[in-house]
């Protein structure tokens, strides 16, 4: 579906529809008057523009030409044809032909589903992680294992690109080899060193995690897995001037604590008395850099904390300038108080055993009462492995090869080897690696078919969790249950309550709304000298939190646009101008600034969408059109002169001044008329999402026009104007979460679907809670072709 707001011209469609046939219904005879009077003119079989020849089209048949009328559809609810200037049907006349063409189309695809058919899925970075995190209980860092996924139609777990290389396989090698030793808790485990580092742009004057204590200042907390019941060392390196020097004139307070327990405080910049008291250097040594410290910690995870006590008062003497943080002069400034750079954790060494973590909790669901038991136990240890990594009931076939390893690694190193070297087995099986579903033997066809309960719990599961089915969704697929209407809803609700949700949320969102680009972006320092990473991860903490509240809470998904509320933190309040609100921690606040509801006023969202030394109403509006009212705009033409900048010396001209002179190239105005009055409402928030009323001493002009005539004059009537297109909108929402979670481009044939799903969620005024269930109840999520008779392979882009 799209909306009025498109306007460029054109179906890009090299397909003709069957000649018209005299034996025309009389439904449909008003519509071929209505073809013939103002769309043949230009799409006739002589002219044949973008290929179309209407003029040839077969209306007593729809559902025959269902890919050609479903474009034909979204151009006439946008708007956009017949094109702006040329005679028009009137408003009910067109909104009655698309209304029956999409009745005869879904009756059709309700006859006759067409649920095409995904290409066997590979387990994404992201999928793979948190299935190790639920079939073993260990948190692992996916990015550090393998490496990050290719994309297509906007999402990294679209089947049709996740491809298998040489060099990937021998990734998960790697990892399942790693992974199992971990997991098990090896104790033959070679000490290993993982370094954790802290950005050069954040400003450590203020505690920076929950994870820190309350009275502490800069640093960090790191999470890390320990192996095994052992000892491990944690290494520290202090902050540095560009020219080597420790930062830090006067004395700090150095604290390193363990899972909140204190393990070593030091005092930074002083030197040791006679007596032991403390006093300040009046020379800075590097004694404390580097500093090291052992410590015995228990097998399983935590988090390792390194951090200053904040002080209460400030020295006295000169006031001292405050540089951006991106500045030569606070690179060099040696004065600024002490942080940490980095710190190193190496272990384990004078390993005691494999304690008793989680992940050997999770595994080790028996433990042998003798040498005559361990066959016995290891039986059921790795039927429980095997049922939740392959997502069914493992067959003889599946557990024999896996007990074949297991016998001949206890043979030569004990029970835990064999079941760490089965389990490794495990991880590397196609089984577990791949989501795969097989046609019954009694698929006919060209006919759909239901998937089966198990299939079913691995979509859902993959697709509220991006995880292996649970225990739960399990038994319920064994006992043929998971299907039947009631336990399905019930078991979505119980889904969306799980905190395992966070990663829809994360993933959905974070790729549809471009939530993953924030940590990306590198604003211009000259042109933004107080912008810090402080901001940007106060950045991408709204927009999770936003989200995140938007899904649990089970809002509309209009109030993405809508709503008066956000997270902030002193950092980020101080960007926005919001009052009264201090310290690191986020909270919910009201928003009293119109401009700032929704997503149009996160500072995230508009960072992303602009370059990093200026706005970009291009980008803003394309990002508009692309993911909030998904209509595209068509790719550029080639050999586009770049949008001049200004010189210095020169007059500086404002962005829409600029704008004007590039649009004066008639090949470029063509496109730019649709997306810049979009992205020229946002004119008053600058490249980092602060608000401005001026730029090059020119005041701020955010009015325009849409090509729909709806005329904007910032945000709020931007939003406004958004909202009129309500089921546009939650169309566009609905479409891009139907991708995700099929893990396929969405094609012409699932349109019905998409409608069906809006018209239902709209009773709810389209709760995200409908449009899901919506999804997960349509033919595209429940049903399958046959592979004699499927689709072609979903198009990549």
């Amino acid at each position: 579906m799209s909306i009025k707001l498109l306007g460029w011209a054109g179906l890009s469609l090299t397909l003709s529809l069957r000649a018209a046939t005299p034996s025309l219904p009389a439904a449909a005879k008003p519509y071929r008057a209505l073809l013939d009077q103002y769309c043949v003119t230009c799409h006739n079989e002589r002219a044949k523009t973008a290929g179309l020849m209407l003029d040839q089209a077969d209306l007593s048949n729809v559902p025959a030409g269902s890919e050609v009328w479903e474009k034909v559809i979204r151009k006439l609810r946008g708007d956009a044809m017949p094109p702006p200037g040329l005679p028009r049907p009137d408003q009910t006349a067109r909104e009655n032909f698309v209304a029956w063409l999409e009745t005869s189309l879904d009756r059709a695809a309700a006859a006759h589903p067409n649920p095409g058919r995904t290409a066997v899925h590979r387990l994404n970075r992201a999928e793979y992680t948190n299935a190790i995190r639920d079939l073993l209980a260990l948190d692992i860092d996916g990015a550090s294992l393998l490496p990050p996924d290719d994309s297509g139609y906007g999402f990294d777990n679209n089947a049709d690109v996740l491809s298998v290389s040489p060099m990937l396989a021998e990734r998960y090698l790697s990892a399942a080899r790693k992974i199992s030793r971990i997991a098990v808790g090896d104790p033959t485990l070679h000490p290993t060193t993982e370094t954790f580092a802290v950005n050069k742009y954040l400003k450590q004057d203020d505690r920076l995690s929950e994870d820190l204590p309350f009275d502490s200042r800069g640093g960090l907390a790191a999470p890390y897995y320990f192996p095994v019941d052992g000892d491990y060392f944690v290494k520290v390196y202090l902050l540095r001037t560009y020219d080597g020097r420790i930062r830090g004139a006067e004395p700090a307070d150095l604290e390193i604590r363990l899972n909140g327990a204190k393990i070593k405080q030091a005092t930074v910049n002083a030197e040791p008395t006679g007596d032991g008291a403390a006093r300040p250097r009046v020379r800075r040594t590097e004694e404390a850099d580097g500093m090291e410290v052992r410590f015995p910690a228990k097998a399983g995870p935590g988090v390792i904390a390194v951090t200053f006590r904040k002080r209460a008062s400030e020295p006295e003497g000169m006031l001292r300038p405050k540089y951006a943080v991106t500045s030569y002069e606070y690179a060099g400034d040696a004065t600024i108080p002490a942080g940490i750079a980095s710190i190193e954790v190496r272990g384990p060494y004078d390993v005691k055993g494999p304690g008793d973590s989680p992940s050997r909790q999770r595994i080790f669901v028996c433990h042998p009462s003798g040498p005559q038991d361990e066959d016995r136990c290891a039986r059921q240890i790795l039927t429980t492995l095997a049922r939740r990594a392959y997502r069914r009931p493992p067959a003889n076939e599946d557990l024999q090869p896996l007990f074949n390893f297991y016998k001949t690694a206890r043979a030569q190193g004990g029970f835990d080897a064999g079941i760490q070297t089965a389990l490794r087995r495990i991880l590397v099986s196609p089984d577990f690696l791949f989501r795969t579903e097989r046609d019954p033997a009694n698929a006919q066809p060209g006919t759909a078919y239901r998937i089966g309960d198990f299939e079913l719990a691995s979509r859902l599961s993959f697709f509220l969790w991006s995880s292996i089915p649970d225990d739960e969704l399990l038994d319920l697929a064994a006992r043929g249950q998971l299907r039947q209407p009631a336990v399905l809803e019930q078991q979505v609700h119980r889904m969306l309550a799980d905190p395992r949700a966070q990663a829809m949320v994360d993933n959905f969102t974070g790729q549809w709304l471009w939530v993953r680009n924030v940590p990306l972006k590198s604003p211009d320092p000259y042109a933004f000298p107080d912008f810090d990473d402080n901001l940007r991860q106060a950045f991408a903490r709204e927009l999770e939190l936003f989200l995140d509240s938007q899904v649990r809470e089970d809002h509309s998904v209009l109030d993405l646009l809508t709503a008066d509320y956000t997270y902030v933190n002193e950092r980020l309040a101080r960007h926005y101008g919001i009052p009264n609100v201090y310290g690191t921690h986020f909270r919910r606040v009201t928003l009293t600034e119109d401009a700032r509801r929704g997503l149009l006023g996160k500072g995230g969202i508009l960072m992303v969408t602009a370059y990093p030394n200026r706005t970009s109403p291009v980008q803003r509006g394309k990002w508009l059109l692309e993911n909030l009212l998904g209509a595209p705009p068509p790719p550029p033409p080639p050999n586009v002169p770049a949008l001049k900048e200004n010189v210095p010396g020169e007059k500086a001209l404002s962005m829409r001044e600029r704008m004007e002179q590039h649009r004066a190239n008639p090949v470029c105005a063509s496109c730019h008329k649709i997306m810049d009055p979009l992205g020229f409402a946002l004119e008053n928030f600058d490249a980092v999402g602060g608000w401005r009323t001026s730029e090059a001493g020119v005041p701020i002009d955010a009015s325009g026009q849409l090509v729909d005539g709806t005329k904007v004059d910032g945000p709020v009537t931007l939003r406004q104007a958004l909202l009129k297109h309500r089921e546009e909108f939650a169309a566009t929402a609905a479409s891009k979460l139907l991708t995700y979670a099929l893990g396929r481009g969405v094609e012409y044939f699932d349109e019905p679907a998409v409608r069906q799903i809006v018209r239902d969620a709209a009773r709810t005024d389209y709760r995200w809670s409908s449009i899901i269930l919506g999804i997960v109840r349509g033919a595209p999520f429940q049903m399958r072709l046959p592979q004699e008779a499927s689709q072609p392979a979903s198009r990549t882009p």
